[in-house]
């Protein structure tokens, strides 16, 4: 991938983490911040708990843009099966991207579905429980996994790539571009319940994925038919 790529990656995922990251994870966060965090903590300590949580969270997606970039290396065995990926890809960008902008629920239903499944929620319960740090960062994987509409775009990148290192590249880079937000939250939720500024950072995000996917759509017609790219 071009380096711009590389960038527009980090870009989206920093802008979504305002908007649809605050509204996914921020019920994780608040919910161990209250719960597992005490008050009479030092200000390092609780910026330890928050960043093993994040860690574990970024680890989870390192894994799954591998898996995802090994499925796409798998599946790209021919040039016509490359430009299906592509396509594939593509579509679920747009799917992505409408249900930020709340016109499709098909992403919200399968969201709803996991957090209802009794395994999460007693595995949940567990954790949320527990004050020693490695319950933090359990907490981070746990969610890292978590279906998210956000996480599929960047899945579907890192399957597009068709490459095991670039695929998990991919998905660090997400993961580490939403850090900074999500530890601020951590910190303090007051900012962030500026309702009108996460939508705006929301569909700044949403746009730009929507873009991203009508164009791997587009590239990916490109090795069935003449298009110039």
């Amino acid at each position: 991938m071009h380096d711009i790529e590389w960038w527009l990656i980090i870009s989206i995922a920093f802008a979504g983490s305002f908007g649809h990251c605050v509204g996914m994870c921020g019920g994780f966060i608040v919910a161990y911040s209250s719960t597992k965090i005490d008050a009479s903590m030092s200000r390092t300590a609780q910026l330890i708990r928050h960043s093993a949580y994040n860690l574990g969270r970024v680890s989870s997606y390192i894994v799954l843009g591998m898996i995802f970039g090994g499925i796409g290396a798998l599946f790209s065995v021919s040039m016509e099966f490359h430009g299906a990926l592509f396509i594939l890809a593509g579509i679920i960008m747009i799917i992505t991207a409408l249900g930020m902008f709340g016109l499709s629920k098909l992403i919200h239903l399968l969201e709803r579905g996991f957090s209802s499944n009794s395994l999460f929620k007693t595995l949940f319960s567990r954790l949320i429980k527990s004050k020693n740090i490695g319950s933090f960062f359990a907490l981070g994987v746990m969610n890292g996994f978590f279906p998210c509409g956000f996480v599929f775009f960047f899945a579907a990148k890192a399957a597009a790539s068709a490459s095991i290192i670039e695929g998990g590249m991919v998905m660090a880079l997400f993961g580490l571009a939403t850090v900074p937000t999500l530890l601020a939250l951590g910190q303090s939720v007051s900012f962030f319940k500026e309702i009108a500024f996460r939508q705006t950072m929301n569909r700044i995000a949403a746009l730009a994925i929507l873009i991203y996917g009508l164009y791997s759509v587009y590239y990916g017609l490109a090795y069935f038919f003449d298009l110039p790219i």
